[in-house]
């Protein structure tokens, strides 16, 4: 066996909420060692080692899987690195572990064996750490400061060759509220797939697929009805179940993975509150709500669904529109109604009123919609009219899908008029509409879902049009509670979004985000209408006065605030402080806006916004090349993005889901901050010319002392060596020359400055 040597080190430190991603440091090339002379005769070489570059060595797969098993979370991350150079080399792995974790093992695969390491005392396994961070001048590993530590010596790692590394340990999943909480927080760089190639200087960029395989993240748990249907503010989940357990796959690019596991009750809801509040301001919070896992009856629907079927949709959309049809009647049960409505020039209907979703109906009105063909104009005030005529019923939900993809060309034309129209008539009826292709007044297809208590989606050409109808029909049935009110006794919530009353479906949460003022235990108070009457479901929650953790909150919030704003500017007209307000929300989280955003329209277009020029996207470090013989965009599909991008904001659940719409390239999210690079330096969005700015050297003593007393500046610190971070009444600013020392009195002024 190749030789092979390890240390292992825990430190007994505050550690952080969740362990992270392991990480190799490619160790300096070791001096050559002379042979010893021996009868007066020393040899005339010397002979030396290669050594392999620091960059190197790369993580080509990061696979972490959890198993809970009575709320004991199980943790086992798999990680390999190849050495991607021409020369041998060794390596140091580390590890953070979480607070409240038992350590189990450290093991490395050397010729497929697995081999165990040792321990070492806190106080030198936190000297060799902090030389660790000086020597290799490597800010990503700042944000590690503080944290429970192991560390393993790789040795050798020959060219081409991977290296494997196992770490086990187990933590209990804590309590939020009605909801168990898992976390994991990986590294700041990727796994990256390996090529094939035998030895890679220069490994190619891999693809998502590629990504997402490499840097999974599982997490597996008994098929219980104790538990409902798992919910991630940070990523997409996919959930399989196998064998009598559930899989949750989580995916999406961000660093926290965070999901919440309701613990369902029989006869109320579980409740879980997840706050943010940094400072003295109204702070955030997420609040789910999820379900009874009882049986109790679900309330019936009224389900319309409304297709165009104009000469505009022939072909391949239309026969996609029939499938998506398809889909909204396969959700349908015995104590709902439906109709189909299809309309060109005229309007006409699968049948005049509302039938029973009897099988023999539904197998009807899947011939119906089989026999449809695509000719004429497009009467959107017609469709509406007649989709609303029926009116509502308080024992039952009116749900109408509305699908189109043109301008009104016949009856009313005018989208104002077309608006009043449905809003006379709409009645307690949710209006969902679906508008494909940029020819659609996207305008007036979001505002008949915003002011039908629904959500708009948007397909661009060439797009899957039965796959947001599919979703959408998913997600929209056995409402169990209808007209909900959320309201919280103790302090004072503001700026809910999504706005009341709202609905609650069997298996799914309710996702409520908001600022509140005031803090401590709390009442919070579920109301609605339910197919046996009045509901009223109560939970306590703590709303916290300083909480630093679940930073993803208020970009959430952001998200949705600014989704929102969008479409009231559209459908009102924007003003001086609206404008200002989406472009300060969207420069502070980082998130695209019609100040700040670069849109993809049509396929193979790339695009800013007509009212940013390039030197603007410049100056605010927001630049994207753009091909310089890319057409500019008409103003039809500049609306069409605009309110495509707004409607997924207002929609947004996870970070995941936010990110998913930036395409800026020079700036990075931390936390609730937005970075951008101005030259070298990560500038914090939030300083400003005239701020008091202390200077201190990277690496430096001073530097370790403020990342322990201010926690929160690690991750910013690890954008890079010169970063710029904006305090209250100070800002600090690490480089390559500043500051080295302060006396405790000097430190403690600058502590409560910044804070």
């Amino acid at each position: 066996m190749k030789s092979a040597r390890l240390s292992l080190i825990a430190l007994s430190l505050v550690a952080a909420s969740a362990g992270a991603q392991g990480r190799l440091i490619p160790r300096p090339c070791p001096q050559p060692v002379p042979p010893p002379c021996r009868e007066g005769r020393c040899p005339d070489v010397v002979p030396i080692r290669p050594c392999i570059a620091q960059n190197a060595i790369v993580r080509t797969s990061s696979q972490v899987r959890v198993v809970m098993v009575n709320r004991v979370l199980r943790y086992e991350v798999d990680e390999t690195f190849m050495n991607t150079g021409g020369g041998l080399g060794e390596a140091d792995y580390l590890f953070p572990l979480p607070a409240g974790s038992a350590f189990e093992d450290l093991k490395l695969s050397i010729n497929g064996e697995l081999v165990s390491g040792e321990t070492m005392n806190a106080n030198e396994a936190r000297r060799i750490y902090e030389d660790i961070v000086r020597r290799h001048r490597d800010p990503a590993l700042v944000e590690w400061m503080g944290a429970g530590l192991l560390r393993a010596r790789i040795f050798p790692i020959n060219p081409g060759e991977e290296k494997r590394v196992v770490v086990r340990f187990q933590s209990i999943a804590q309590r939020e509220g009605d909801a168990l909480r898992i976390d994991y927080v990986r590294g700041t760089e990727p796994a990256r797939p390996p090529v094939a190639m035998p030895v890679i200087r220069d490994p190619q960029p891999a693809t998502g697929e590629d990504l997402e395989i490499a840097n999974s993240f599982n997490l597996t748990y008994d098929n219980s009805r104790d538990y409902g249907a798992p919910y991630s503010p940070t990523h997409r989940l996919r959930v399989l179940e196998r064998r009598g357990q559930r899989v949750v796959t989580a995916s999406g690019d961000g660093r926290e993975v965070t999901i919440l596991l309701p613990l369902t009750r029989a006869s109320t809801a579980a409740v879980s509150v997840l706050t943010h509040r940094p400072d003295s301001d109204p702070g955030f919070a997420l609040i789910t709500i999820t379900p009874p896992a009882s049986n109790s009856r679900t309330t019936p629907r009224d389900v319309t669904f409304v297709l165009d079927v104009s000469g505009s949709m022939r072909g391949e959309k239309l026969e996609q529109a029939k499938a998506a049809g398809h889909a909204l009647l396969s959700t349908l049960s015995r104590n709902d109604r439906f109709r189909v409505i299809d309309f060109s020039t005229d309007v006409n209907s699968f049948r005049d009123d509302f039938v029973a979703a009897t099988p023999e109906n539904v197998r009807e009105a899947r011939r119906y919609l089989d026999g449809l063909r695509a000719e004429g104009s497009t009467n959107i005030s017609g469709a509406l009219e007649e989709a609303l005529r029926a009116g509502t019923h308080d024992e039952r939900l009116s749900l109408v899908v509305f699908l189109t993809d043109g301008e009104p060309t016949v009856g009313e034309r005018d989208p104002d008029a077309i608006a009043a129209i449905a809003s006379r008539r709409r009645g307690d009826a949710r209006v969902f509409t679906v508008g494909v292709s940029a020819d659609v007044n996207s305008a007036l297809i979001e505002r008949l879902a915003v002011e039908g208590r629904g959500t708009a989606h948007f397909v661009r050409t060439g797009e899957n049009v039965e796959r947001p109808v599919s979703l959408l029909a998913s997600r929209l049935t056995n409402p169990l509670l209808t007209n909900v009110r959320v309201t919280v006794d103790g302090v004072r919530l503001t700026q809910v979004l999504p706005a009341a009353p709202l609905d609650i479906f069997a298996g799914q949460d309710l996702v409520l985000l908001a600022r509140y003022e005031g803090d401590g235990d709390a009442t919070v108070r579920i109301e609605g209408q339910s197919a046996t009457g009045r509901v009223s479901w109560n939970t306590r929650a703590q709303f916290g006065r300083r909480v630093t953790a679940n930073a993803f909150v208020p970009r959430l919030w952001a998200s949705q605030r600014i989704g929102w704003l969008a479409a009231e500017k559209r459908r009102r007209g924007g003003n001086t402080e609206m404008d200002a307000e989406i472009k300060s929300l969207g420069e502070k989280y980082g998130i695209p806006t019609e100040f700040s955003s670069y849109l993809v329209v049509e396929p193979g277009m790339q695009t800013r916004l007509a009212s940013r020029t390039r030197q603007d996207a410049a100056a605010a470090g927001n630049a994207v090349a753009l091909p310089a013989s890319a057409p500019a965009p008409s103003v039809r599909e500049q609306s069409f993005e605009l309110s495509r991008q707004a409607a997924a904001q207002r929609d947004a659940k996870s970070i995941a889901a936010v990110d998913s719409m930036s395409a800026t390239t020079g700036m990075r999210q931390v936390g609730v901050r937005q970075f951008v690079q101005q030259g070298k330096v990560w500038t914090d969005q939030r300083y400003v010319p005239t701020q008091k700015t202390v200077q201190v050297k990277a690496f430096s003593p001073l530097y370790f002392e403020l990342i322990k007393q201010l926690p929160e500046l690690r991750e910013a610190l690890a954008l890079g060596d010169e970063v710029l971070v904006s305090g209250k009444d100070v800002a600090i600013q690490v480089g390559a020359t500043g500051l080295e020392q302060m006396s405790p009195v000097q430190l403690s002024v600058l502590i409560r400055a910044w804070q």
